[in-house]
């Protein structure tokens, strides 16, 4: 196949359409000298003039005007194709906003194993409440309820939650009434664990301890030994089950609460396997997880 070079094409084309060489370089980003270059360069290329030059401008000759068409419209197939498969690859791309707690310990250890089974689907990950997140196809969210297009992937339920370091340096914990000496890390705010002490008709002690604005700060601290926590178990099965953190007791706050996966209106296939694959992983990591206490 023997084809004229594409830049002198895509001159003439312009040039062609906007019956200018001036208006054709603006479209192009070069000067009218180079449109007018390349022009020659196609006519001396196909042995043919392709426009009359004249005082006030160019216009196309007949020959200028059948390849000018032709070239027009195969431009603008191929452009459409391209336009296509860009598209396609963009529609691989599944964006999901999340907690960053539920990214740290539900997420990103699991991650693996759905690039496996789904090379060809890009996650892109972006935590919730930030500019990117109004644009997901996925979101993960905590509270309540969150309407008919979410679903629970598991309990947020919280319960008292250490690292076993510290039961060694500050314990035992025999009964829950005991965990008023103890050092009370919070998450946010101390309302939790208020909550939690009002369940046992006991008040928060005083001096409680350090509070943490993220929970993945807190459960830092937590592993570091420097107290006890309120932790969602369902989030932190992994770290229980292998022994980095031990569940204390089994009263629970925040027992009507969940973490949810909102699903979009209108999901890309893509999306759609992403969300079932999620549902999926919550409910073997509840079915093959122990929440028992110590």
């Amino acid at each position: 196949m023997t084809l004229p070079p594409l830049a002198t094409l895509r001159a003439f084309e312009a040039a062609a359409r906007k019956a200018s060489f001036a208006l054709a370089a603006q479209e192009l980003g070069m000067t009218a000298t180079a449109v007018s270059q390349h022009v020659r360069n196609l006519e001396a290329w196909l042995g043919v003039a392709l426009f009359e030059r004249h005082a006030r401008g160019v216009r196309l000759t007949p020959a200028g005007k059948e390849f000018g068409n032709t070239v027009s419209s195969s431009l603008r197939h191929i452009a459409s194709a391209a336009e296509r498969i860009r598209r396609g690859r963009e529609r691989m791309t599944v964006h999901l906003a999340s907690l960053p707690s539920v990214v740290a310990h539900f997420l990103t250890p699991r991650l693996p194993r759905f690039r496996a089974l789904h090379p060809d689907i890009q996650v892109s990950i972006s935590y919730s409440g930030t500019q990117h997140a109004g644009a997901a196809d996925l979101t993960i969210a905590h509270g309540i309820s969150f309407g008919e297009n979410a679903a629970a992937l598991f309990s947020a339920e919280t319960r008292p939650t250490c690292a076993p370091a510290y039961l060694v340096s500050s314990g035992p914990f025999d009964d829950e009434a005991s965990l008023l000496r103890a050092e009370l890390l919070h998450d946010d705010s101390e309302t939790a664990w208020r909550d939690w002490f009002a369940v046992g008709d006991m008040p928060l002690p005083y001096g409680a301890g350090p509070i943490f604005a993220d929970f993945n700060l807190l459960v830092t601290a937590l592993k570091a030994g420097q107290g006890i926590g309120l932790c969602p178990t369902a989030l932190l099965r992994e770290e229980i089950a292998n022994g980095q953190l031990a569940v204390l007791f089994d009263r629970a706050v925040d027992t009507d609460k969940y973490y949810w996966l909102i699903r979009t209106e209108e999901m890309t296939a893509q999306a759609k396997i992403l969300a079932d694959w999620l549902v999926t992983e919550a409910y073997t990591s509840q079915s093959n997880g122990s929440t028992t206490t110590i």
